[in-house]
């Protein structure tokens, strides 16, 4: 039996990002403002984790206004961004699906209606966005582009330099014509000082049921996360090693 299964079936809940922030909050990190880019109907699993954090909702459709102006009701420090988060203040033209979740600034190469109809809306950026509310780090982001993260992260340059924990949702091939593919947005965020922390909710694309998207969780290369290099404490590893025997034994291999 393959180490990564005993692992997957010991820690499920770690490939949900209800699990990774309830992970972080354990270890103590608490952000002092939450960037939700690409909120659509609202991201609640962090509003509930970190209740105390400004929680600043962006959204460029108009029709998921509503129900987000009802979310930002139940926290002390929330507020709702009908805009496009890029990487320049202004205008830009947004794709609207027709099933409104797949929207995108970038097209499709998929043969199809999928593209919806083009729609003109408001641009900010994270860096002016926040300088201008004057919203102080630490921030957490979470980042649900649909093809134009990167676009979104070069306008973030100095949230950046205060964020320890960003989740970008990355794609695994081209479905955005001239979008990033995970490599790109791996080498981009090593380029500012971040490395992977977590691999989360993955999907799989019905064409051939390969992986297409997976969220991946980057915190900064020396920063709160990553203040240990030490794998396990000789207390922990014993756990572990026992726990591992034992899932040997119950997979039927025992032994040797």
């Amino acid at each position: 039996m393959r180490l990564s299964s005993l692992f997957s079936k010991l820690a499920p809940e770690r490939m949900t990002l209800q699990g990774a922030l309830s992970h972080i909050k354990r270890l103590g990190f608490e952000p002092e403002t939450v960037l939700d880019v690409g909120a659509a109907g609202g991201t609640y699993e962090i509003y509930e984790t970190f209740p105390k954090a400004f929680h600043v909702l962006i959204e460029p459709l108009e029709e998921y206004k509503p129900y987000l102006d009802r979310m930002v009701k139940r926290y002390e420090r929330a507020e709702v961004v009908i805009a496009a988060a890029y990487h320049a203040s202004g205008e830009v033209t947004l794709h609207v699906h027709p099933d409104l979740m797949g929207s995108s600034l970038y097209l499709e190469g998929e043969d199809s209606d999928v593209n919806g109809l083009p729609r003109v809306v408001k641009a900010v950026t994270l860096d002016h966005l926040c300088s201008n509310r004057r919203l102080e780090g630490p921030y957490l982001i979470k980042l649900d582009a649909q093809g134009a993260e990167l676009d979104v992260l070069k306008g973030s340059e100095k949230v950046l330099e205060n964020s320890e924990y960003v989740v970008v949702e990355s794609s695994l091939f081209q479905f955005f014509k001239n979008g990033p593919q995970l490599i790109d947005v791996i080498l981009f965020m090593k380029d500012r000082g971040f490395v992977v922390y977590d691999l989360l909710d993955h999907q799989y694309r019905p064409l051939d049921g390969a992986m297409s998207q997976i969220d991946l969780a980057f915190v900064k290369e020396s920063g709160f996360f990553r203040k240990s290099h030490v794998y396990a404490t000789r207390a922990q590893r014993e756990i572990q090693n026992k726990r591992l025997k034992k899932g040997r034994i119950g997979m039927g291999e025992g032994s040797r």
